[in-house]
């Protein structure tokens, strides 16, 4: 498996950010939503923010409701809202590469409210790094996930201590 395609981003996310914007003029940016702040969790998140910054200014905003946390769902469910980024305080491996399947680029490790984070990504402060949770830790949590066939076809090891 490529390495590259999954590093993320651990060089200050706003200039990632930036450097695609000033290629693309307009970037649309997802961010998991728990009551205001960024979730710790992605997939678990109640809601995701949209945002769309144009000449470093918001030109829309928007917060929908987590469409259901089943492997795939929500990397999928972002690219159909045109999202070119995706902040998440922390995602697992798996759901990372589905989102570089669809093109978004993630960024991990965020924390903090909503509009703190939107003002650091335009005043180019915003800083990304480990993802600050690990596989089932958020269990209980926000929105249940959905157990499938997908899921079989990727079993984790858990031991017992």
């Amino acid at each position: 498996m490529n390495n590259h395609s999954l590093n993320l981003y651990f060089i200050s996310p706003y200039f990632i950010i930036k450097k695609r914007y000033k290629k693309m003029k307009r970037v649309k940016i997802a961010i998991s939503t728990d009551s205001g702040r960024v979730s710790g969790h992605f997939g678990r998140a109640p809601e995701f923010t949209f945002v769309t910054i144009e000449n470093n200014e918001i030109i829309k905003k928007n917060v929908l409701p987590n469409p259901g946390h089943t492997v795939g769902s929500i990397p999928k469910f972002v690219h159909q809202q045109g999202a070119n980024f995706m902040i998440a305080g922390g995602m697992g491996h798996r759901a990372k590469v589905f989102f570089n399947e669809y093109g978004i680029e993630v960024i991990v490790g965020v924390s903090g409210t909503i509009d703190d984070v939107i003002k650091k990504i335009i005043d180019g402060t915003l800083e990304g790094g480990e993802s600050i949770c690990a596989p089932g830790e958020g269990k209980g949590y926000g929105v249940e996930k959905i157990h499938t066939e997908a899921d079989d076809d990727h079993k984790h090891h858990h031991h017992d201590s």
